[in-house]
């Protein structure tokens, strides 16, 4: 990859990251983004850093066994991102946030630890899927890697219990469309809690993931 396709995709993360931020979809320092580059390694962004602020230089360069190589200090979580990117070879590009609804749904004491919100729309299924919850551990804890690690080879997303969203895709793009599905969908099964509602049928899904598979 050249420097030039590099420096592109620093942009764009610092693109998609003002937008996620100008929405609310992610506050203060919190949330991250990651890009895996040709040679294994990967771009990140930056500890302590505001999607909303994010300087394109200074978007983290770490290399394919994980070491820092230059911008400023990688995410604290970059962790989450290589356990995700492990057992997902082909996923490019991960998001993590701590987006308001989808952050509730993971403190709801009642959701199905297998997949946290019901095939309520179409487009949750086609960029979604199954929504596995990932019980809760500190901030930084090592052993959520090995958790998320559990989990990602069979699911593009995942919920960290009281903490937020992990989502994979097959471009930054399509990661940052599959984020915001989720936190849309979060949203209305939140409005929809008692009552009721109809759902995608199990035939539906089935047609759905069959003509639109994800990654």
């Amino acid at each position: 990859m050249s420097s030039r396709d590099v420096n592109r995709l620093r942009e764009q993360i610092a693109t998609y990251g003002k937008s996620l931020f100008d929405r609310g979809l992610t506050m203060g320092s919190s949330g991250n983004i990651s890009v895996r580059l040709d040679d294994g390694g990967w771009l990140m962004t930056p500890t302590n850093a505001c999607l909303g602020r994010l300087d394109p230089a200074s978007i983290s360069t770490l290399s394919a066994k994980g070491e820092w190589l230059d911008g400023d200090k990688p995410t604290k979580e970059s962790f989450l991102h290589m356990a995700m990117y492990a057992e997902r070879p082909q996923s490019e590009a991960i998001v993590h946030l701590h987006s308001t609804h989808s952050v509730a749904v993971s403190c709801l004491p009642d959701v199905d630890h297998h997949d946290c919100i019901p095939p309520l729309t179409a487009y949750y299924v086609m960029r979604v899927g199954r929504l596995p919850l990932v019980p809760y551990h500190v901030p930084g804890d090592p052993s959520l890697g090995d958790a998320v690690r559990g989990l990602a080879g069979k699911h593009s997303a995942v919920l960290l219990a009281n903490h937020g969203p992990v989502v994979a895709g097959k471009s930054l793009e399509a990661a940052v469309y599959a984020t915001e599905e989720l936190e849309e969908t979060a949203k209305l099964f939140l409005l929809l809690r008692g009552q009721n509602p109809r759902g995608l049928t199990p035939e539906q899904v089935e047609e759905l993931e069959a003509r639109f598979p994800r990654d």
